[in-house]
Formats: C-alpha cells, sequence, structure tokens
C-alpha cells in the first residue's frame, strides 16, 4: 500500500484505539511488572523485541523472552507501533510469569493522537500499560526540580499528556505517559517504585539490555 493510503488507515486505527482508552488509578501497585523494548538487526531487516516480568519487592527480574520478526512496515514518525509493535506482541505472549503492569520505552498518551506505542499495545492487550520515554516526543515543559520524585507536567495544546519524572537527584528526567488503565498519579508511583540505582526503571532498562544483548548474537 502507498504511504499516504496507508498512514491514513494506521490514523483511524489509532483514533479508534484512543477511544476504548481508560485512565484510572491503581488501586495498590503490582508486585510483578513486564517491561518491553525493541531493537533492529544490524541489517535493518529484523525487528528484535524482549520482554521481562520484574519482581518489585526483591528488585529482580524472574524471567526474560525474546522474538525476532521481519520487519514489515516503513519507519514514519508516529507510527512506531506498526512497525514494532508485532514483535513486541509476540514477546510479551511467551512470558510464562503473571505480570499486572507493563512498562513501554515509549510514549503512550504523549503523542499527536494520543495513542502511541504504550497505549496502542496495552489497549490491544487491554493491561495496565505506562509509557516510559526517554525523550520528548511532542509537548512543552518546564524543568522539574533537582531532586528525585520531582516531575512537571507535559503539555500539548494546553492539554496534560504526561510527566516529566526525575528519577534520581541531578539526572535527566524521564517522560511518563499513560499506557492504558491507569492515571498519571499511579504512572508516577510505578515508575518510582521500580527504578534502584538507575535512572530508567527497571522493567525498560532490564528489556533494552537484552535487545542488545540479541543484536550482539547475530553481529
Amino acid at each position: 500500500m502507498p504511504p499516504g493510503p496507508l498512514i491514513e488507515q494506521w490514523k483511524q486505527t489509532q483514533l479508534e484505539l484512543r477511544q476504548r482508552l481508560i485512565i484510572a488509578p491503581l488501586k495498590e501497585l503490582p508486585r510483578f511488572v513486564a517491561g518491553a523494548d525493541v531493537a533492529f538487526s544490524p541489517d535493518k531487516k529484523r525487528v528484535l523485541a524482549a520482554a521481562v516480568v520484574y519482581d518489585r519487592l526483591e528488585q529482580r527480574i524472574v524471567e526474560v523472552v525474546g522474538a525476532t520478526r521481519p520487519v514489515e512496515a516503513p519507519y514514519i514518525p508516529g507510527f512506531l507501533s506498526f512497525r514494532e509493535g508485532p514483535a513486541v506482541l509476540e514477546a510479551v505472549a511467551k512470558l510464562k510469569t503473571p505480570w499486572s503492569a507493563i512498562c513501554f520505552d515509549a510514549h503512550g498518551y504523549a503523542h499527536p493522537r494520543r495513542c502511541g506505542l504504550a497505549s496502542h499495545l496495552s489497549i490491544t492487550l487491554d493491561v495496565v500499560g505506562v509509557g516510559v520515554a526517554k525523550s520528548r516526543l511532542i509537548g512543552t515543559h518546564d524543568e522539574p526540580a533537582q531532586e528525585a520524585g520531582a516531575a512537571s507536567p507535559l503539555t500539548d495544546d494546553g492539554e496534560s499528556i504526561g510527566l516529566v519524572l526525575r528519577t534520581r537527584p541531578n539526572v535527566r528526567p524521564i517522560f511518563i505517559s499513560i499506557g492504558h488503565r491507569i492515571d498519571l498519579e499511579s504512572a508516577r508511583q510505578l515508575a518510582l517504585a521500580c527504578c534502584t540505582r538507575y535512572r530508567i526503571p527497571e522493567p525498560t532498562r532490564q528489556a533494552d539490555i537484552e535487545v542488545a544483548r540479541m543484536k550482539a548474537r547475530i553481529t
């Protein structure tokens, strides 16, 4: 399908998924939190996805899985879920340890159509999901204070779409947004609860480490 019609089809999918997004506070923070991340093979022909389960109370990873799929969609900013999502869903489906929420190294509601990869996949799975991104996609914000836990609103056209959250003192903040079945305050609490001595919450940090290993094994 040519890029123009494909983009319009993808936009419609995102808008339809957005209508199903649920924003609600968590009753309690889950103990077992999944994480997912993606990389590409050196020849850019394969998508490598890793999914992990993190035990928040024992602060350890209890399961790691991976999936590899051929790249089937072009790279178009704002539509990464169509390029990366199938591999992530395949990896997540391999997890055998029960989990209650999932963090994606991606944006959720903080997206032009309020449906980035974290929302797209969380809604598809109908699970609690959070976008945990290292950099901004859209929106404006003030710099949060330097102490751990400080946050400032990420806004777009007057709407709050996420939080800019400092997880460790005097380190660069991360960008938190709703994926599905959570609200921003619960997402903030979950991200902080999954951080140890690193800037990035452990579920996505460990998934990133695993996809790097997967990539290294095929170079």
